[in-house]
């Protein structure tokens, strides 16, 4: 209780000035009034100092983490996914709800624990002896070593010393790389330290380092493991510490809270995987409390939009693994080639990614499920194709297809009977879905694919068609390895109770039938209505666009390419209102009813604001405006990925048009997309709706006055 007046007061202090900035809000009217129609629920920003029996009471547990850290797509594991995915079990063992509470800069996470604007810390903490005066620690929870990191080199020399003098290291702020970074100044006196914003993200820093705005700097070994698997231009090149316990972290006044987290960590450690490797079948899976599914990135099996992990496949897994009482890891591998190799190694536990039923892959050494969906390999031609109706039209026409994938075997056949169809290698790397848009940009004649993935190319596409199938519907399965016969009958149940069931028919519908084509803006020409406004929400653009400092016309132009005006309007991913968004990101922001129009449209332009905020105010305001329009659209990891990608590519990042949408357009290609944080991404939809947007405040603002 040493330290209890301490923290009475700090929470004494937080209390006055969240209340004072409650009452200060902006209304409805952009006054300080308070008085405001937008249905709003304040976040439960709220500060409370007691132990684990007042967070029974209230049954919620606030989770402080870096806020920096938490949009990425997990490939095969990530230390602070571990750290989430801990919280979870802890929650719903002790059967509260869970509250992520992101701090902007790793600094703020302590003095935040301590004013009791959350319950426990996840964030990869290093446990030193000066962070215990202020914090009780649990169970480590990983461990690792402080490398110094150097931009990546063919053949990197042993750094001594000596090779310090004159160098730069930079490291962030509140950090314990600072510390280490001082150690290491004592043995090389003429190193430069540079201290980094406490908010920066590691790849931020990282790209500091290859842009060579300093020329080393320090990061934890779990973190780099994990980082480098798809960033190849850093090098760790020295161990500066021993092995270091990592661990969560509460008050010192919590000691109910540090002993149930201290149970059940240390429980969820025995039971933690030690390799990277198993091949136990079902009571193996049950006893580590993971199942790992093997699958590709990509629109029809995994994939980020909007900060939230979508995918057929992904959700189908997810759904598997919570009846279960199981938590989910993806692997992804790098190419279609691979995913049985990796099964088979032990690198995963089930392929799921739309695998055909055959015998060539059985005879592999696996063993698919019942079969939980159907498709027909289709001929996939440019929409103004003509004189394709039949197989024998296709004698003396190029196809491109991947030599690893079954269309190769269909068209392998055609050949055998005496049709002479020219087979086109595809990489094994590129995905189907690329060989149709090649098709649908008149790139390639024509390629073949299975239906549902043509399906999906159709909900945004135009320019390409199904001419015929090349036979009938064919059977696929996820696969596991031919001794896991426990495995396989769980997974069979799963899949007999689910198929064509009301899960399996909603999530099939969202992902291959729902239409997410963007209208073109001369399909619909922009012009006042016979009252000489644009919409019936003119009033309530004009209200939030002046309370944020935006055009109100531009605010009515992204409001159309969302919802044509439509306050019910609900998209594929399940965005609403207005302004379509996602309900988890409205209501981490306090709103919750967004068909309603004035809750709607305040929670889409405040999160545009939001948005706009991530980029630096040095940016053109026109171009931070078209990046925060894309990250709207698409996540703002995209566009950071992409700037990342444009500057690699000797385009500007700070300019959108014909720069960062040219980069955004590679992260399509899987050799793009395994090289980004936040992987593939169809940037053909951010590009044509920033474009749209652009187009029609240009109109607007010649028909109406700001």
């Amino acid at each position: 209780m040493k330290n209890g007046l301490y923290y009475i007061f700090l929470g004494i202090l937080a209390l006055f000035v969240t209340g004072c900035r409650g009452k200060s809000d902006v209304g409805a009217d952009g006054d300080k009034t308070g008085k405001t129609d937008v249905i709003r629920a304040e976040p439960a920003a709220f500060v409370d100092l007691g132990d684990l029996d007042a967070i029974k009471k209230r049954g919620l547990i606030r989770v402080l983490v870096h806020a920096e850290s938490e949009s990425y797509l997990p490939r095969a594991g990530f230390p602070l996914d571990h750290d989430k995915k801990l919280a979870e079990g802890f929650a719903r063992e002790l059967n509260l709800e869970l509250q992520y509470i992101p701090v902007a800069r790793f600094e703020d996470l302590i003095p935040a624990l301590s004013a009791g604007k959350g319950d426990v810390i996840a964030a990869n903490l290093t446990v030193t002896d000066d962070r215990a005066r202020w914090l009780e620690f649990t169970v480590p929870v990983e461990h690792s070593r402080e490398q110094l990191v150097l931009p990546a080199a063919r053949n990197v020399p042993a750094i001594k010393m000596a090779d310090l003098a004159g160098k730069t290291l930079a490291v962030p702020a509140g950090t314990t790389f600072l510390e280490t970074a001082r150690v290491l100044q004592q043995s090389a006196p003429e190193l430069q330290i540079v201290t980094l914003p406490g908010e920066m993200h590691p790849e931020a820093v990282f790209d500091g380092l290859v842009r060579g705005d300093f020329d080393m700097t320090i990061e934890d070994s779990n973190l780099l493991y994990v980082m480098r698997q798809y960033r190849e231009d850093i090098t760790p090149v020295m161990d500066l510490t021993g092995e270091r316990a990592l661990a969560w972290a509460v008050r010192p006044d919590n000691p109910q809270l540090l002993t149930a987290l201290n149970r059940f960590l240390a429980a969820a450690q025995l039971l933690r995987p030690k390799q990277a490797t198993y091949t136990e079948d079902w009571p193996g899976i049950k006893k580590r409390k993971t199942i790992r599914f093997l699958t590709r990135n990509n629109a029809a099996t995994y994939f980020i939009w909007r900060g939230q992990l979508l995918g057929f496949e992904f959700e189908l897994a997810s759904e598997f693994a919570r009846q279960h009482d199981l938590n989910i890891e993806v692997i992804v591998a790098p190419s279609h080639a691979d995913l049985i190799p990796m099964l088979l190694e032990g690198k995963g536990d089930v392929i799921a990614s739309f695998m055909t039923i055959s015998d060539q892959r059985r005879a592999r050494g696996i063993a698919f499920t019942r079969p939980y969906h159907q498709a027909s390999e289709v001929l996939v031609a440019p929409t103004d194709a003509q004189g394709l109706n039949t197989p024998e039209d296709l004698a003396g026409r190029y196809v491109a297809v991947r030599r690893d994938s079954s269309y190769w075997n269909t068209l392998n056949r055609l050949q055998q009977a005496g049709l002479n169809v020219k087979m086109l290698e595809a990489p094994g790397t590129m995905e189907t879905e690329e060989l149709i848009q090649r098709v649908g940009a008149g790139q390639l004649a024509l390629t073949v694919a299975d239906s549902h993935l043509l399906d999906i190319e159709l909900t945004v596409s135009d320019a390409i068609k199904s001419a015929f199938p090349l036979g009938p519907p064919i059977d696929h399965g996820w696969a596991v390895r031919v001794n896991d016969k426990e495995l396989l009958a769980q997974l069979d149940t799963f899949l007999g109770e689910q198929y064509r069931g009301l899960f399996y028919n909603i999530t099939y519908k969202k992902y291959f039938k729902n239409s997410r084509k963007i209208k073109a803006f001369k399909e619909e020409r922009p012009d006042l209505g016979p009252d000489g406004r644009i919409s019936p929400y003119d009033d309530i653009i004009k209200r939030d666009a002046d309370m944020y400092h935006m055009d109100w016309r531009l605010i009515a132009a992204q409001m159309y390419q969302e919802s044509r005006f439509d306050p019910k309007a609900t998209s594929w991913s399940g965005a609403k209102g207005l302004m379509q968004l996602m309900p988890r990101t409205a209501a981490e922001m306090g709103y919750h009813n967004l068909e309603d129009p004035a809750t709607g449209t305040r929670a889409g332009v405040e999160y545009l604001d939001k948005m706009r905020s991530k980029f630096s105010v040095n940016m053109d305001e026109r171009e931070r405006m078209w990046m925060a329009l894309a990250s709207y659209n698409a996540g703002l990891g995209h566009v950071l990925d992409a700037r990342r990608l444009a500057t690699q590519l000797k385009l500007d990042p700070d300019r959108w048009f014909d720069h960062v949408e040219k980069a955004m357009l590679l992260l399509a290609r899987p050799e793009y997309a395994a090289k980004a944080r936040h992987g593939y991404v169809r940037g053909t939809e951010p590009v044509q709706y920033v474009r749209n947007i652009r187009d029609r405040y240009e109109a607007y603002a010649q028909l109406a006055p700001p």
